[in-house]
């Protein structure tokens, strides 16, 4: 019994995994770290960049809803790609602490204000992601909680130095030096603070 209910759940997969290869799959991030992940599913996708999207939100938005803001903002960029058949993927993070919302730094200053913001508290990572068809749109977005130990400020000046996090949200990556030695513990997914909650991309991908 288990072995046909494990081959029924492999050629399951393999099902999934076709029926979604019939759309032309983009992944509309330049993030290297989004497309490790997503290539870690096995599906076949192309990697596509517009430059100039608008990602400013109201001031008076939720901090816990601007990644989802946002990544929905991206999508609307791709929608003529969608007539197509093609199934877009956007997806914005962002790191929320103490209610203000940390986006990429614009230079090593403000990583460094960042990084001694969140050193010895908790923080959130929200990760809003769109998927899109001509047929039909979804969004979600996934939060984890990150606890880093207090940074002295030669461990903050070494790793803006040597890693330049300008582009990552609250100036780190926590598949980098910084998550080795600074961070306690996480509560949720760990993808998900490297930027695409994988985990729960593949549960709705296959409901499409």
């Amino acid at each position: 019994a288990f072995t046909i209910g494990y081959e029924m759940s492999y050629t399951n997969i393999l099902n999934m995994l076709d029926n979604l290869n019939k759309y032309k799959i983009i992944l509309a991030s330049g993030s290297p770290r989004r497309r490790e992940l997503l290539e870690g599913l096995g599906l076949s996708f192309t990697v596509k960049c517009i430059d100039g999207i608008d990602e400013s939100y109201p001031e008076s938005l939720p901090a816990e809803e601007t990644a989802l803001f946002i990544a929905k903002k991206k999508s609307e960029a791709y929608k003529g790609l969608t007539d197509s058949g093609h199934l877009i993927i956007t997806a914005d993070t962002v790191v929320v602490c103490n209610d203000m919302v940390l986006g990429k730094p614009s230079n090593k200053n403000e990583a460094q204000k960042m990084l001694n913001m969140l050193s010895g508290k908790t923080h959130q990572v929200i990760t809003g992601v769109t998927l899109a068809t001509k047929e039909k749109t979804v969004s979600f977005s996934v939060s984890t909680d990150v606890r880093f130990t207090t940074l002295d400020k030669k461990e903050i000046e070494y790793y803006v130095d040597k890693y330049r996090p300008l582009d990552k949200a609250g100036a780190y990556g926590i598949q980098e030096w910084i998550g080795y030695v600074g961070v306690e513990y996480i509560s949720g997914s760990y993808y998900n603070v490297m930027g695409l909650p994988i985990q729960r991309l593949y549960q709705e991908l296959k409901k499409f």
